[in-house]
């Protein structure tokens, strides 16, 4: 595909401005060095819409736009679960987790497993995440993002992953996560406006410049079996999103351990200013995933009447985009590129702060505050590099890099939900127990994957989910050492949230609900 002069100049201009407005608001007062709470915790001062921005621009990345996109291609949108169903998630997130957190004043997940339970279950924990975001998220991003480039531009995977990996340390390494937070609100505002235009072009193209109503008509009449949102178990995809488990089953593992135990997504809460002002930040990322699949879903299955002859349906979104116009072209390009850079930056950010703070800070105590945040920067930076290095061998075999990364971590999310939901409100559960039931995850999950391949894999997760919470209220009760002595004391919290939040807690539930009604 040819990109024109102007819209080479337009990608240009937006490379140029977020890397000024980055360093521009990560600049300190004279005398004043950045330390550990001013790089990673952006000196705990985050506003609400920061906080929500950046919790979006963290998770709509590649991953999320391409191989969704892909996924909407190949099975339509009942892949919007992941979606709708995450909105509500959050919510659970921001009343009952969030104020745990917080009160614990902690940089890290690995951090708060140390005070409920010991360091060994950081470490191990610790250990596990650096691996899992520089071998599956780190790499996904790039990879996926460097095929869109490709695609769109001609540039060789390579070098897109260096340009990628090279634009999101020139705007997020100096600063840390305030210069990613701050300036998540201009990705989000360029990936929902570029989504959108991207998405009505689409319809109108289909419906033959009569609008976007009369393309959407065109698609839901031509493609019916698209707009399933609950499949049945003769639906080639029945595997991938296996009926009613979406709503009662192991999604909700997922989402619960990707929403409210996931570094590089709680991390820009726990840089709140307040408990409030971080449930505000909730409520309003919430309102954007609701919105998140007319932006990366509805492209994908436009794409089935537009462009359906893809060798991989990982091209979907890429090439819509050649069908758009000079100049909106070079925005939209901005905008997935804006969207691939931010997560970039927040995963490079969590990576740096768990090997900082919970590896290297304990193995080298009483180091000075800029020493740390000089090792998160080198972290930000082999990170990178160890994951373009790994992202082909890794990902390039794969035809839905959205789909193979669910169920990557789906062999771990049941132990790592049962770790944390049992260590936040059961006081009994010891650090034997919490340990056994994250590492049992793994086991449990490949015994199923190898003697019932036939199981879909959500349907695992949620079993697994539930054998992991037994074998840990086992071993807690056979240790018969009653209240664990690092237990949450949960008569300390205040669980309490504001009429505002509890007014879009029900409106998003309303809202969620009369989307599964409409295209059950």
């Amino acid at each position: 595909m040819k990109i024109e002069t102007l819209d080479i100049a337009l990608f240009a201009f937006y490379v140029i401005a977020l890397i000024g407005i980055a360093w521009w608001v990560s600049r300190e007062e004279k005398g004043h060095e950045k330390d550990t709470n001013d790089y990673f915790l952006a000196g705990s001062s985050l506003p609400w819409w920061a906080i929500g921005a950046s919790l979006i621009a963290a998770n709509i990345s590649a991953e999320q736009i391409i191989g969704m996109s892909g996924s909407g291609y190949m099975v339509g949108l009942a892949i919007a679960s992941y979606e709708w169903m995450a909105a509500i998630t959050l919510i659970i997130v921001g009343k009952y987790f969030l104020p745990i957190f917080l009160k614990r004043k902690i940089y890290t997940m690995p951090q708060f497993l140390e005070q409920r339970y010991d360091h060994r279950v950081r470490m191990v924990m610790a250990v596990f995440w650096l691996g899992v975001y520089v071998f599956v998220n780190l790499t996904a991003v790039l990879w996926l993002g460097a095929l869109a480039i490709n695609t769109i531009a001609g540039v060789d995977l390579m070098y897109g992953m260096v340009f990628l990996g090279i634009f999101s340390l020139a705007y997020s390494l100096y600063g840390g996560l305030k210069a990613v937070a701050m300036t998540d609100i201009i990705q989000v505002v360029l990936l929902v406006a570029g989504g959108l235009f991207l998405s009505y072009t689409a319809l109108n193209l289909i419906g033959d410049g009569n609008g976007i109503l009369a393309g959407f008509a065109t698609v839901t009449s031509e493609l019916p079996e698209k707009f399933d949102m609950i499949l049945s178990p003769d639906n080639p995809h029945y595997m991938d999103l296996p009926g009613l488990s979406v709503l009662i089953g192991g999604m909700w593992i997922m989402n619960l351990s990707y929403w409210g135990f996931n570094q590089y997504i709680i991390q820009r809460t726990l840089a709140a200013k307040s408990v409030h002002e971080a449930q505000k930040g909730i409520v309003f990322a919430a309102f954007l995933k609701v919105l998140m699949p007319l932006i990366v879903v509805l492209p994908g299955i436009a794409a089935v009447l537009l462009v359906p002859d893809l060798e991989k349906a990982d091209q979907a979104y890429p090439s819509l985009m050649t069908l758009m116009p000079v100049g909106l072209k070079g925005i939209i390009f901005a905008a997935l590129v804006a969207a691939i850079v931010s997560s970039l930056a927040s995963m490079t950010n969590s990576v740096s702060t768990i090997f900082t703070m919970d590896i290297y800070k304990d193995r080298n105590p009483g180091k000075t505050q800029q020493h740390y945040v000089k090792v998160g920067r080198i972290v930000s930076l082999l990170a990178l590099l160890i994951a373009m290095v790994a992202a082909k061998p890794l990902l390039g075999q794969f035809d839905q890099a959205f789909q193979y990364i669910q169920e990557f971590t789906g062999f771990f999310t049941p132990g790592i939900v049962a770790l944390f939901a049992l260590g936040m409100f059961w006081k009994k559960t010891t650090a034997n127990a919490g340990l056994v039931a994250a590492v049992g995850s793994a086991v449990f999950s490949l015994a199923f994957k190898l003697l019932l391949p036939e199981l879909p894999f959500m349907d695992r997760v949620g079993i697994v989910f539930l054998l992991c919470v037994a074998l840990a209220v086992v071993i807690s009760t056979f240790e018969g050492k009653g209240d664990h002595p690092h237990a949450v004391e949960l008569r300390d919290i205040e669980f309490k949230t504001t009429s505002g939040f509890n007014a879009a807690s029900v409106a998003l539930i309303i809202v969620v609900a009369v989307f599964y009604i409409t295209w059950w």
